[in-house]
């Protein structure tokens, strides 16, 4: 996992993970509203160490509002210079939804991601069932490519279908 470093939007900043953010983010994980497009929970795993076990080439942030734990993002990036892009996940607590928190979120890792590590795309792949996070990927600028059936196990331990989005550089609007 890669140091993540501190970025700065209008109402957040996203900056490393401290071990004083875990008991936040772990209830935000385990909050039903969260929970419910997440994998099922393996009891020898914690949904917290399983978020904060990234592979090489990843970077997690706490999304902090006003000195608050609001929830966290990662990025993913692909190094091969034939196939070079970096994917984005990121989960809010339940007071934190709804108020354009993560929109603004994906943009601050967006800009990043485009102008300091030099990508052209970006993906994101929610549950093909999760209204709110399309529409706020879409309010951003992600565009659907395709439905990827069976794609991840839920909660329920059943495969459901995600939605593979992307955005290109050139369609980034900050």
């Amino acid at each position: 996992m890669d140091v993540a470093p501190t970025l700065t939007g209008n109402r957040l900043v996203l900056r490393a993970v401290a071990p004083s953010d875990h008991e936040r983010l772990r209830s935000a994980l385990a909050d039903p509203s969260v929970a419910r497009w997440w994998g099922p929970t393996k009891p020898e795993v914690d949904p917290l160490d399983d978020w904060l076990d990234a592979d090489p080439g990843t970077t997690v942030w706490t999304i902090e509002v006003e000195g608050d734990v609001a929830g966290s993002i990662q990025a993913a990036e692909e190094s091969d210079p034939d196939y070079r892009h970096a994917g984005i996940d990121l989960f809010l607590g339940p007071e934190f939804q709804g108020a354009g928190l993560g929109q603004e979120a994906i943009r601050v890792l967006a800009r990043w991601l485009f102008e300091v590590r030099g990508h052209h795309r970006l993906t994101i792949d929610p549950s093909a069932a999760n209204e709110r996070a399309i529409r706020a990927y879409h309010s951003v600028g992600f565009r659907p490519v395709g439905v990827m059936r069976g794609y991840e196990r839920g909660p329920g331990g059943e495969f459901h279908d995600g939605l593979l989005m992307d955005l290109l550089r050139d369609e980034f609007q900050t």
